[in-house]
């Protein structure tokens, strides 16, 4: 009988608990059930390949698939861009509020 491996974070961390694959199972795989699940949608875009050599390098250095990386990227940007456009929003409307609440003053005092 093999030494038991003692149940510790380190040894899933260091892999001794939980790497063997003599006890993994390869799991069939419904790509369409799986992008439904993670709500994805395929999309065709054209870029530049210098561009995509980019990302390639880049995910790869964090160890990242490319277009995982450029999932991150789009998301990232998208959620700026919703925040900028509430700050923008917010600003605007204390603004105007800023602006009527004289008015209201004068007509109060008439």
């Amino acid at each position: 009988m093999p030494d038991k491996i003692m149940d510790t974070d380190d040894a899933w961390d260091s892999r001794a608990l939980g790497a063997d694959e003599a006890f993994a199972v390869a799991a069939e795989m419904d790509e369409t059930a799986l992008d439904e699940a993670l709500e994805l949608q395929p999309i065709s875009i054209r870029l530049h390949k210098s561009l995509i050599e980019d990302f390639k390098l880049i995910a790869g250095m964090n160890g990242l698939g490319y277009q995982t990386l450029m999932r991150q990227v789009l998301r990232r940007f998208a959620d700026c861009e919703k925040k900028q456009i509430l700050r923008d929003m917010a600003a605007e409307y204390a603004k105007e509020q800023s602006e009527e609440a004289p008015k209201e003053d004068l007509r109060k005092a008439a």
